[in-house]
């Protein structure tokens, strides 16, 4: 049996010789390359080398969240201080505007601002982050982000609306794809 028989099964599709290539050629030459492999592997997506913009984004919202909780601390601190030198004020003692203020106890200012400030710290410190977290990191913005966002939501309705929105949008950019790739990639070991 030779692969020139017409009737052969096996043998080289009528028109050519040999084993599949045109008469001259040979396998190799001429024909395309494969494409390169991926960073990643074989059927993964390559990793990012830059930020993507959603994270980029993220991390700059998390900026303003900074910024906003400092806004915030001074707005307490200059509240309990207010309040507590008012307290003492006798012309005050009568308004009934200011007793509903002053049923909040300096205290209780002071601990908001408090509060306020380590929350600013904290969302300074994640931002500081993207460049070098992990997985963990990203973990911690998506949980740092759905808390702030029902902190904002329930005690601080009208002023919290800006941080709700913000805390949204956080997670939606280090939750998708592109920050789970972000966040995923291999690091050069430092030594």
């Amino acid at each position: 049996m030779s692969f020139g028989e017409p009737n052969n099964p096996y043998g080289a599709p009528q028109g050519q010789s040999g084993y599949g290539y045109p008469q001259g050629q040979q396998p190799g030459y001429g024909y395309p390359q494969a494409p390169p492999m991926p960073q990643g592997g074989y059927g993964q997506q390559p990793f990012p080398t830059t930020m993507p913009g959603t994270v980029s984004a993220a991390r700059v919202l998390l900026w303003v969240i900074v910024g906003l909780q400092l806004i915030g601390v001074a707005l307490f601190v200059l509240g309990a201080v207010g309040v507590n030198a008012a307290k003492n004020d006798s012309t005050l003692k009568e308004d009934s505007n200011f007793q509903q203020l002053a049923d909040y106890s300096t205290g209780m200012l002071w601990a908001i601002a408090v509060f306020a400030a380590a929350w600013a710290v904290f969302a300074l410190v994640l931002a500081l982050k993207f460049n070098s977290g992990g997985n963990g990191i990203r973990i911690t913005v998506l949980v740092f982000a759905i808390i702030t966002a029902i902190l904002g939501i329930y005690p601080f309705i009208v002023v919290g609306l800006l941080h709700t929105v913000l805390a949204i949008l956080v997670a939606v950019f280090v939750g998708n794809s592109a920050g789970a790739g972000w966040f995923n990639r291999p690091r050069q070991p430092s030594y």
